[in-house]
């Protein structure tokens, strides 16, 4: 089976690393023209530069800060304007660390914003390109903890677990249009976020880095942590011609991490 993207445009969000720029690397090798959100524009202009354009692309990136909304509102309003997406990645940054004990009500709006809204307003406004042309592509970045909830991310597993429920809903709204929704639920990838959670939960227990890694890596049925290419292979199946009978699934690529059906 050949992927191919071209002449489609995508939107990714988050993509000056991790996961968000793995998966703007595959889109644009299989074809597609993308534009990089991130609130790093040096990152995101050295991403740009070395985006393959053998097949016509051409790469924008727009700077955002994502836990801004109305200001993110704005930047992204007015890219609609002039600009529309055939494929949109909804991606951001992930919201503090901490249990439930630990979190309130301001933190959680905070983690809305973040999390629900933006994804929320970004894919109403790329909608309308989409069901204009009559395909589209919408894929979320969420979590495993969406099924499976982590103690010391309350704020992601609460936030994230409503998008997924909202991208079903859509799914079934905007099928018609030959546009499909899909969630993929992450597990351990090897990116700064899962650095920084493991840094936390290292000084917390008195135990190594190495260790809190080598106690996750065992946790996974494959025994290893997943690399950011991994998730990218998935994202641009999901956003192929090929994977047009999948919407509104929720897609875990996490080794066999989950243990629930």
């Amino acid at each position: 089976m050949h992927i191919t993207l071209k002449g489609k445009t995508a939107l990714v969000g988050g993509s000056s690393g991790g996961i968000g720029k793995a998966v703007a690397i595959q889109l644009a090798e299989s074809g597609a023209s993308v534009t990089l959100m991130s609130h790093s524009e040096a990152k995101l202009k050295s991403i740009v530069a070395g985006l393959p354009t053998d097949q016509g692309q051409t790469h924008h990136y727009l700077v955002v800060n994502f836990s801004d909304f109305d200001g993110y509102k704005k930047i992204i309003s007015n890219y609609f304007e002039s600009n529309s997406a055939d494929i949109l990645v909804n991606n951001t940054q992930g919201p503090a660390a901490g249990n439930t004990l630990e979190k309130q009500v301001p933190e959680y709006q905070e983690a809305f914003d973040l999390l629900f809204k933006t994804v929320v307003f970004t894919t109403e406004l790329a909608l309308k390109h989409m069901m204009k042309n009559k395909w589209g592509r919408i894929i979320n970045a969420a979590s495993v903890s969406v099924k499976e909830p982590l103690s010391y991310l309350a704020l992601s597993n609460t936030i994230r677990a409503a998008v997924v429920t909202w991208a079903k809903s859509l799914a079934s709204d905007v099928g018609e249009h030959n546009i499909t929704v899909n969630s993929i639920l992450t597990g351990y990838f090897d990116t700064d976020r899962i650095h920084q959670l493991n840094a936390k939960k290292a000084e917390q227990q008195g135990i190594s880095h190495e260790d809190v890694r080598s106690d996750m890596e065992a946790k996974v049925p494959v025994k290893r942590i997943g690399d950011p290419k991994e998730f990218g292979y998935l994202a641009a199946f999901l956003a192929s011609d090929q994977a047009g009978y999948i919407t509104g699934t929720q897609i875990p690529i996490d080794g066999g991490l989950l243990k629930s059906l």
